[in-house]
């Protein structure tokens, strides 16, 4: 891989990481380090996902030196808070068996409880002034959470990874993060959100797209293949998943070719501005009864 994104402190990563959401544990050590033998070099999982230590591990049997590999996770909000928080840093660290994150962000902006998310940030500032982590953000925000936070807090996230994909580009947010120097990081990149349990109705699959098929078709590349290259024109960060090491690695071969504008365009024009996970504002997301055990 030969780009890479600069975070607005400096800290750089690879535009295409390998997310871990809804891998089993069983399953995630062989998916990331299928990922890691196929060039990814920056790995997104959370604490919710309950997976953190099988990270760990993929990376620990992989051989690469810790600072070859971006490593990414997210606080619950059951363990929002200051001191919660500093807590939460720990329990991650252990688990994935460093002493220092790459980029420690906030899972949910909470606004039923916003109080606690703004604490919970304080912390992760005190985190990174201290070292402890390379780089700080959040996750779900929308333009109203990211307005509010930085009213309350001193450091400007440097990434807010959201839901993003052709069916829901999220231009608002876009917009809000470009303006204060954040990353916009899909999560979704390739619309398997579409399938998310409980969530939306009358779901269609993004991958089945005519318009994506006629594009990729012309370039000799899968639909997904193109929606990851969308995301890269576009400047963006995309942590796209798999546990198959045959799409895991198909997902990152997409630095040989070049969208045209026409092409990026009718891709901007499948926009649904339909959410396929929860919306931030209405879902609390502390009634999920999610906590986070001790490492």
């Amino acid at each position: 891989m030969n780009e890479f994104l600069t975070l607005n402190n400096g800290v750089r990563m690879p535009p295409i990481g390998f997310g871990v959401f809804q891998s089993a544990p069983e399953e995630t050590t062989a998916a990331v380090g299928a990922a890691l033998t196929a060039g990814y070099r920056h790995i997104d999982t959370a604490a919710g996902y309950g997976n953190e230590r099988e990270v760990g591990e993929a990376l620990r049997r992989s051989g690469l030196a810790r600072d070859e590999v971006v490593l990414e996770t997210k606080v619950w909000v059951s363990d929002y808070g200051y001191d919660e928080t500093l807590h939460a840093f720990e329990k991650s660290a252990i688990k994935l068996g460093v002493q220092q994150i790459d980029v420690l962000i906030l899972h949910q902006p909470m606004p039923q409880h916003f109080d606690r998310t703004v604490q919970a940030y304080r912390a992760l500032e005190t985190l990174l002034a201290d070292g402890r982590v390379r780089a700080i953000g959040v996750s779900n925000f929308l333009p109203h959470h990211l307005d509010a936070l930085r009213k309350q807090t001193d450091v400007v996230p440097a990434v807010n990874q959201i839901e993003l994909h052709p069916y829901f580009t999220q231009s608002a947010v876009q917009r809000a993060d470009a303006e204060l120097g954040i990353l916009t990081q899909a999560w979704s990149p390739i619309g398997g959100i579409t399938f998310y349990p409980g969530w939306g109705e009358n779901r269609r699959s993004v991958l089945e797209d005519p318009v994506l098929a006629r594009i990729a078709q012309e370039h000799g590349k899968t639909p997904a293949q193109v929606m990851l290259r969308w995301h890269l024109q576009q400047g963006r960060s995309a942590i796209p998943k798999s546990t198959n090491p045959v799409r895991i690695a198909k997902n990152l071969d997409v630095f040989d070719f070049v969208l045209r504008a026409d092409e990026l365009s009718s891709i901007d024009a499948l926009d649904r501005g339909v959410r396929g996970g929860p919306d931030p504002d209405e879902v609390d997301p502390s009634t999920w009864d999610l906590e986070i055990p001790e490492a």
